[in-house]
């Protein structure tokens, strides 16, 4: 095996690892994550997580994901809060401690301050059996086998397994508190994903002469003229009674010309896709993203109808991610 091919190997079962050492940590869940979301709803306040080292970092993102999925939290840095950042602390508010060993000394130094508080723990823990798991209320094992790096010293596959049970957590919480997808869009204005959970597809689409529609009898060297007009990567087929009768792309177009020798007898209706995918103006343009996405062949363009069936317009992918 070939120097390059060797690190290839250790990637790829670094990853190997971390999968492992996740899926056996699901399978410990059961009442313990549970019992740490009863803990919180319980409580009145927002959950302070707090860790320190590479389990610190850890705590930042659980504290993030907590936050964005509908559960007030904040993170503590455990020494930090020794010197004046213990005052973010009220009665109420539950303490998540993310360590490896169970054994860190800046958290296990804050137990006795919290307790102050009234506070009660959750430990994402990689020992049950360690000095921190005896002071929690309730206890995710985040242990692993092994770390993922070849000697067994990098905190990786533990601390992957120390988020991904973080991540179990506000998942479950978001489960509990119905936590809807116009919440999420709130808590996040400005992202891409909260515009396309915020707006909609009326906010995005064009319209009216910024399109190009033709009859089902229209001449295919018209249609084609009336897309290189209005370059927006389809055409509407409109029947007489405003009603959407099919759609053209520029795909259409390609797959014609290699079909037929001649083409200046064919018409819209010859080439269009008689039932095309189609959205409503009120739908998230998040619908419509994975309406184009989620797909075996994805498209890029959408017409858009009504409750009828009359068609109003077109939106395009490329309207989605530049929506503002």
């Amino acid at each position: 095996m070939s120097e390059k091919a060797e690190w290839l190997a250790a990637a790829r079962n670094a990853m190997r690892t971390e999968a492992a050492a996740v899926l056996a940590a699901s399978g410990r869940l059961e009442y313990s994550l549970l019992g740490a979301v009863d803990l919180i709803l319980d409580q009145r306040g927002k959950v302070v997580v707090t860790g320190m080292g590479k389990s610190g970092h850890v705590a930042r993102k659980i504290a993030s994901t907590l936050q964005s999925t509908g559960t007030p939290s904040v993170f503590l840095h455990p020494t930090e809060a020794g010197h004046g950042d213990l005052g973010v602390c009220q009665p109420g508010d539950p303490v998540l401690m993310v360590s490896k060993s169970g054994c860190t000394a800046e958290l296990l130094d804050l137990i006795a301050p919290l307790r102050e508080f009234e506070a009660r723990f959750i430990g994402i823990l990689g020992s049950v059996k360690s000095p921190l798991a005896a002071e929690m209320d309730v206890v995710l094992d985040a242990s692993v086998e092994r770390e993922a790096d070849p000697h067994n010293l990098a905190p990786t596959a533990s601390a992957v397994t120390a988020l991904a049970l973080g991540h179990a957590l506000a998942i479950a919480l978001m489960c509990a508190r119905n936590f809807t997808p116009e919440e999420f869009g709130r808590f996040h204005p400005g992202g891409q994903l909260g515009r396309n959970l915020r707006l909609t597809v009326a906010e995005a689409m064009h319209t009216g002469d910024e399109v190009a529609w033709v009859a089902p009898d229209t001449l295919l060297k018209d249609v084609i003229i009336a897309m290189t007009h209005r370059p927006l990567g389809g055409a509407c087929v409109v029947a007489a009674d405003g009603t959407l009768a099919g759609f053209l792309t520029d795909g259409d177009l390609r797959r014609a010309l290699e079909a037929h020798d001649d083409i200046r007898d064919l018409r819209a209706r010859d080439v269009m896709t008689r039932h095309p995918a189609t959205i409503g103006p009120e739908a998230k343009l998040l619908e419509a993203l994975r309406l184009m996405e989620d797909r075996p062949s994805q498209i890029s363009v959408l017409p858009v109808v009504d409750g009828t069936g009359a068609w109003l317009g077109l939106v395009r992918l490329h309207d989605i991610y530049r929506v503002k």
